[in-house]
């Protein structure tokens, strides 16, 4: 791919991810930019002449010295006006990126397969939405539309100089290129340096979002002052600057060097053709003094050039995550047939191909009933959960939902059917009305109070100094554990979605948080069907139908839990279990 085509296809590169109009704009900025470019050159060439008129008094071309001046005037006014009009278009369409690459991540994140995420996502998405996105913006604004004014500008210059002289342009097409191979061989060692900070980049970044969520764990094992992850994060990133700095010293040694090797062939040319008669001593001085200009403007537009490069891992990473292949979805759902129950057909799931979790599980769970989940952990039972809300796809089989195939719901439709109660809530960053009311946007005041109070958040509600509009801090960090399971049972309470689907909602709950979520459970169970993964004994006695998992993600027994216990097999022994574990006391 030649450098003309490599720098068109990186602007191309920025069309997907902006509006119309900021594309327009990015369109219109190099247009005037071009413009730009032929007024600097055309300047830059003016000198000759002017210079050479000033000297000898004669004109030059019929004009002159006064016109020269005129025409430079012209040019410096035309550029001043062209680089103003030119920067405030490219911000236009700088910002037009920014904004739509922070909503067009922000939609497809929500779509993309959970199974995507890694553990340093977090870091890097925090660093990609925030300074790598400003360095986005900055490349149009302040790299492409220079690179592309400069290079215009070294055309008309070589080309001006041919006419004017033609050994003098023949010296400049020549320096050009080599000066550029010298800056491009600068630029692979800093790109090396690069390509080795980077990582260690994303992860000092994932491990210091570690280090602010995870303080609860990190003090809990002694490490609040010495997390060694962290040290161990920061130690590689610093080698690796150490590095950068080292090819970097080399990047800007080698460039450095070439240019200044350059101008002085460009004054040995000019000084000889001058002393030889070819050129007037004038026309040499003004020369040289061009040539000093045009070599700025080159270095300029390399620089331009490397900045636009350096940026190119950060496009890459957008681009990466558009291109994630999402969970199609229809326009328009399938009609409910069987409101609110939930099938699983022979459904075979692996989070890995060569790891399944599920195994040829079926199961039906009739509308408004109780059905419990139970087995060894690994089995599947928050996986089941998690397909039936479509985080992920089955390998084979069919999930359905009020009778329709998951993969035949909208999004909205599906999760219109489904209210979800996980053991890990979270909680944002507002008031604890608000967020009850995520549950469902628009609901009344005395909604919003029917479900807190049937959650037993009316009792938190007490304690806190502004009542529900006391703000609960980001993951609401500022209530316990139990308290956000009771907000979060709050948020499907105020849904009333026909599915409720409960994840080890009360294992690790006291007494006291673990009544209120029960007698919410039972209300949920007056008009929604409830799917309970479930350890607790008095939840797994009252269900309408138990599905026992083993190991191997196989569905073991279904019953209830009076054929169950009473049948030898795993979930007997589980019941044997779970009653010899509820004696246990501390003596």
């Amino acid at each position: 791919m030649s450098f003309v085509s490599k720098q068109r296809q990186i602007v191309l590169n920025y069309r997907p991810l902006m509006s119309d109009t900021g594309w327009q704009a990015l369109i219109r900025a190099l247009g005037i930019a071009v413009v730009n470019g032929l007024v600097q050159g055309f300047a830059l060439l003016t000198l000759l002449p002017a210079l050479t008129s000033l000297s000898t008094g004669d004109p030059v071309y019929g004009l002159g010295f006064g016109w020269w001046w005129a025409i430079l005037v012209v040019f410096a006014i035309a550029g001043a006006y062209l680089e103003y009009t030119q920067s405030m278009v490219a911000f236009v369409s700088a910002l037009d990126l920014v904004e739509q690459v922070h909503q067009r991540l922000g939609d497809k994140i929500a779509k993309i397969p959970l199974g995507w995420f890694k553990p340093d996502s977090p870091g890097i998405f925090s660093r990609l939405v925030s300074k790598e996105m400003m360095s986005l913006g900055e490349t149009i604004a302040h790299m492409i539309m220079p690179f592309t004014m400069n290079g215009v500008a070294i055309m008309v210059v070589i080309l001006g100089s041919f006419m004017w002289n033609w050994r003098l342009g023949l010296v400049l097409l020549l320096t050009a290129p080599l000066f550029w191979f010298f800056l491009f061989l600068g630029r692979r060692y800093l790109e090396k340096g690069k390509r080795i900070v980077e990582p260690t980049e994303q992860a000092l970044a994932a491990r210091l979002v570690e280090f602010a969520t995870c303080q609860g764990t990190i003090r809990s094992c002694g490490l609040g002052s010495d997390y060694p992850e962290m040290h161990r994060a920061v130690e590689e990133n610093f080698e690796a600057h150490q590095q950068l700095l080292k090819y970097g010293m080399i990047a800007n040694a080698i460039p450095g060097a070439a240019n200044q090797v350059l101008i002085v062939i460009m004054i040995v040319v000019a000084a000889t053709l001058g002393v030889s008669g070819a050129l007037s001593p004038v026309e040499a001085i003004a020369y040289i003094g061009m040539s000093l200009r045009f070599f700025d403007v080159l270095t300029a537009m390399v620089g331009n050039s490397s900045g636009v490069e350096e940026r190119r891992q950060t496009m890459e990473l957008v681009h990466e995550v558009m291109e994630v292949p999402i969970l199609e979805e229809p326009t328009t759902s399938a009609p409910l047939t069987e409101p609110g129950s939930v099938t699983l057909e022979d459904v075979r799931f692996g989070y890995t191909p060569d790891k399944p979790v599920l195994n040829g599980v079926s199961v039906h769970i009739p509308a408004n009933s109780l059905c419990a989940i139970v087995g060894p952990s690994g089995c599947g039972k928050t996986t089941t959960a998690r397909l039936i809300s479509r985080f992920y796809d089955v390998d084979s089989g069919v999930v359905k939902v009020g009778g329709a195939d998951v993969r035949h719901l909208t999004t909205q439709d599906l999760m219109a059917q489904l209210s979800m109660v996980f053991q890990d809530v979270y909680l944002f960053d507002d008031t604890l009305e608000a967020n009850i009311r995520v549950g469902r946007d628009g609901a009344s005041e005395e909604d919003v109070l029917w479900a807190a109070k049937l959650a037993g958040v009316d009792e938190i509600v007490a304690r806190l100094p502004q009542g529900y509009q006391t703000r609960v801090g980001e993951g609401g960090r500022a209530l316990s554990g139990g308290e956000r399971q009771r907000v979060s049972v709050a948020r499907a309470l105020l849904k009333q979605a026909p599915i409720v689907l409960f994840d080890e909602a009360t294992s690790a709950l006291d007494a006291e948080n673990e009544a209120n979520i029960v007698a919410s459970m039972e209300e949920l169970r007056k008009q929604s069907t409830l799917m309970v993964i479930a350890h607790k004994l008095d939840t797994i006695r009252t269900a309408d139908q138990v599905v026992v998992l083993s190991q191997d993600g196989t569905v073991a027994q279904i019953g209830t839990h009076e054929d169950l216990v009473n049948q030898p097999g795993p979930y007997q022994q589980f019941w044997k279990t779970r009653e010899q574990a509820a004696g246990w006391k501390l003596v």
